[in-house]
């Protein structure tokens, strides 16, 4: 009688993995048990060697749908048959191995035939589940994954609940989340005696009431996004004046009516982490211009709970706005009472749940270019499930805390990065004050109680680098200050797994080694270490960071190394509306550009995109981030090729640079002579591409690598990265982009982590 321990590690909790493993050795005629062994799965099995050789093949073979593993430790020994049976025994409180907390999961087939048939005793219950589906991350306490350490541990099971519950052959075997309408969370409408809450929001929905309603990860604000006043209410009392707004629909069919979806896009809606995915409108989209003004993408997700399934029964419209509830710059609101007090005013009616959110947790956002799948956010239904580590990294505990925008943390322990939810932008009090709470509650998770590297970014003024620095003196830790630029590139290193090659970092601002505003760099990547080898040419921001918010002081600083005061003067009088004082701010601008009186030296490919979106009178003002670039893009989308703007490359600092006033000025220049402001805006934004899709070729050249990749915020944008590939690889090169990370600051921190571990 041959007996073997094993050890599963990777995701096994949480996922229907134990009972599986149940049916599995009793099929296999073993005997023996299986358990929760902190965040790992023991299995001790007894029984021929033959039989548990083929157990172990079919566990690889027969895993659950949602499980992953990562590692399995086989022990064999002889020993005397101890056990009389197989069975699954209480888990234990030992910690062993790394921690993998499971992703919230959207509800399962099983589970909405359920919550769809009347004769089911969950027939319309909004918080149906299985071990196959449901929230995980949003409701966990703590670690391991049972009942107890979760907010369901409110709700205790009824018999029949607790029958299945407590049955190794039924789907909810140890389905933390299963409960019934008996013993589970209550949906109701908050101030309102109603019946139903769920039927009568739908109504209020569809008679263009703005409702608020507390979901998986935090709460959404509804309204009719066919509906174009309605949604210009919700824009005037959240005073997001252009932001877009996500959108939910029934199904594939009814987004088809206004959207165009290709099978890359369809898989991934339909995916069981159901994330937003941009997508481009149809012309004759029934949406409201004002869900997404100005732009020709709209961001669209299918329904992942039961409580969105049950609605869209009763709702009649194409589709819905269902935005994040917070004010811009806040976090997600998850209390009941917060969002009742901080949305007041802003929702009409508020569709709440008694079961507590733990976790909150954005959605997440994908957009594809040219068949290549990217996050703008990585958050529900992904994070926290680690990126695996284990070829550069098994000792290090290492905390990687992200720039200041848009911001996820890192956390490396055994050779797995877990990388956090979306945080937020860190420049806000309430902002840091969840990001040092999410940490906390990541430390305490995944069994950190020590750290060898805390990273950050290298600008000193970063609330998350004085965050580090603190974090650095209370572990007694290395401070590790990581560039901007140089994160950015690691995580795409990482992402397509190079170890040296040419990266194009184009994003709106990034601190330099130099102290100066970087955005627009080509770096030589080696690990460790990296290489300017070059940039777009270094331009002036007059006034700093008020050049982000009005582009026409960046566009007048541009122009400016191309004309002279006088007629500066002139061009810009087309443009004087956009300065908040109209023609004597530019007047005044000019003499403090005259001066270099607070002027900061950027080369950020960001503001150059401002500039040319300003420059065609597309976009005079930025009310959130990327919004004059976003709204480039969708103009030159409709633009025809035809028109050449000046790409002059030279050498200057020992390194190549691209001359992008002389870019403006043909901007300027075509404006004049009447040609259409979108065939203007392909041609500027196409020659941007190609600028810096030739500086790669000959910085790679120089380096002699032959692979070339984009990262930044600015490689979020679809057809700048199709030209940047198409260039690239006619020149012989291999092109890279990121798949499985953000483009943008979300993955900074994934960098971060991934230069400590070298």
């Amino acid at each position: 009688m041959q007996h073997a321990q094993i050890i599963v590690e990777g995701i096994v909790q949480g996922v229907g993995f134990r009972p599986t493993i149940y049916r599995l050795a009793k099929h296999h005629k073993l005997k023996g048990y299986v358990k929760n062994l902190g965040n790992v799965v023991e299995i001790v099995v007894a029984g021929k060697k033959s039989n548990i050789k083929n157990f172990l093949k079919s566990i690889e073979e027969e895993k659950p749908p949602l499980c992953k593993i990562f590692n399995i430790d086989v022990k064999y020994y002889d020993a005397p048959l101890k056990f009389d049976d197989f069975k699954i025994v209480k888990s234990s409180k030992k910690f062993y191995g790394s921690s993998i907390i499971p992703a919230d999961i959207a509800t399962c087939k099983d589970c909405l035939e359920e919550i769809d048939n009347p004769k089911d005793r969950r027939y319309n219950y909004p918080f149906t589940s299985c071990t196959n589906c449901g929230p995980r991350f949003t409701i966990i306490k703590s670690l391991p994954y049972d009942r107890e350490r979760t907010s369901m541990d409110e709700f205790p099971l009824c018999d029949k609940c607790l029958k299945e519950y407590e049955d190794p052959e039924d789907r909810r075997y140890h389905a933390e989340t299963t409960c019934c309408p008996t013993c589970g969370p209550k949906v109701f409408l908050w101030g309102l005696d109603v019946d139903d809450p769920i039927k009568e929001t739908a109504k209020l929905l569809d008679e263009g009431y703005i409702v608020a309603i507390k979901g998986i990860g935090g709460a959404h604000i509804a309204c009719d996004a066919t509906d174009e006043d309605v949604v210009k209410k919700l824009r005037k009392r959240l005073n997001r004046p252009s932001q877009p707004f996500a959108c939910m629909s029934k199904d594939i069919d009814t987004i088809k009516k206004f959207a165009i979806v290709n099978e890359n896009e369809k898989e991934t809606l339909l995916s069981k982490s159901r994330p937003i995915v941009v997508l481009k409108k149809k012309e004759d989209c029934a949406i409201a211009n004002s869900v997404s003004p100005g732009l020709h993408t709209i961001g669209v997700m299918l329904p992942y709970s039961g409580l969105h399934h049950i609605l869209f029964k009763y709702l009649k419209k194409e589709a819905y706005v269902m935005t994040s509830a917070n004010k811009p710059g806040m976090p997600m609101l998850i209390k009941n009472r917060d969002i009742i007090k901080k949305l007041n005013g802003i929702a009409d009616y508020f569709l709440l749940h008694d079961r507590k959110i733990i976790n909150r947790c954005d959605d997440s956002v994908i957009r594809f270019r040219g068949g290549k799948k990217a996050f703008l956010r990585r958050s529900r239904g992904y994070a926290p499930e680690p990126y695996d580590f284990s070829k550069y990294c098994e000792n290090k505990n290492i905390l990687a805390l992200g720039p200041e925008l848009d911001v996820t943390f890192a956390l490396v322990k055994n050779g797995k990065c877990y990388v956090s939810q979306h945080i937020g932008n860190v420049n806000n009090y309430d902002v840091l004050k969840f990001l040092k709470s999410a940490i906390n509650r990541f430390l305490s998770m995944i069994k950190i109680d020590s750290l060898d590297v805390v990273a950050c970014d290298l600008h000193p003024q970063f609330l998350t680098t004085k965050l580090a620095q603190e974090l650095s003196q209370k572990y007694s830790c290395k401070l590790l200050k990581v560039q901007h630029h140089h994160a950015h590139a690691a995580s795409l290193a990482f992402d397509a797994n190079v170890d040296e090659y040419i990266c194009i970092t184009a994003d709106g601002v990034g601190y330099g080694s130099d102290g100066t505003v970087w955005g627009g760099e080509i770096l030589h990547f080696k690990g460790k270490n990296f290489k300017r080898m070059a940039s777009l040419i270094p331009q002036k921001m007059p006034g700093g960071d008020l050049c982000t918010y009005y582009p026409a002081r960046m566009l007048l600083s541009i122009l400016k190394n191309v004309y002279d005061d006088e007629e500066l003067v002139d061009i810009m009088d087309d443009y004087k509306k956009y300065f908040p004082h109209g023609k004597k701010e530019i007047e005044i601008v000019i003499k403090q550009l005259n001066k270099d009186f607070n002027v900061n030296i950027t080369t950020s490919t960001g503001r150059i995109l401002d500039s040319i979106a300003v420059a065609l009178h597309i976009c005079s003002r930025r009310t959130y981030e990327g919004e004059c670039a976003m709204k480039l893009e969708s103009a030159a989308y409709y633009g025809n090729d035809g028109l050449e703007i000046t790409k002059e490359i030279y050498k200057t600092d020992n390194r190549y640079v691209l001359d992008t006033s002389l870019m403006l000025r043909d901007v300027i220049e075509l404006l004049k002579k009447g040609e259409k402001r979108r065939d203007i805006a392909f041609a500027a934004q196409k020659a941007l591409a190609e600028g810096l899709a030739e500086l790669s070729v000959l910085s790679a050249e120089k380096a002699k690598v032959d692979i070339i990749g984009g990262s930044g915020g600015v490689f979020i944008n679809e057809a700048i990265t199709k030209t940047v590939k198409e260039y690239v690889e006619n020149q012989g090169y291999k092109f890279v982009q990121h798949e499985n990370s953000c483009p943008g600051d979300g993955s900074i921190s994934l960098g971060q982590a991934f230069i400590s571990c070298l």
